[in-house]
């Protein structure tokens, strides 16, 4: 699967990532790397979690809109992750 993952460089110099296609699915890391690190973590645990309660998977958006708010920049990636198979 793979997601469009929006980072906001954070003016202390982290970096704050959210999903846009996986509601809520939001995380953060001290780095760049970091960042996309936690970001593959958090997907795969919300795609577990939707699948724990046999929920459908959700498409990744088309696009996204993006607001610095109080970020200083601002990065677009596409983030492929294995899904996880869930052992009940």
């Amino acid at each position: 699967m793979t997601y469009t993952v929006v980072l906001l460089k954070e003016k202390d110099g982290r970096y704050s990532v959210v999903v846009p296609a996986l509601s809520g699915c939001a995380t953060f890391g001290e780095s760049l790397p970091e960042a996309l690190h936690m970001a593959e973590e958090a997907i795969l645990a919300y795609l577990e979690g939707l699948q724990v309660l046999g929920e459908a998977i959700p498409p990744d958006v088309a696009s996204v809109n993006v607001s610095l708010d109080e970020a200083v920049e601002a990065s677009i990636y596409k983030l492929t992750v294995e899904e996880a198979e869930v052992v009940a």
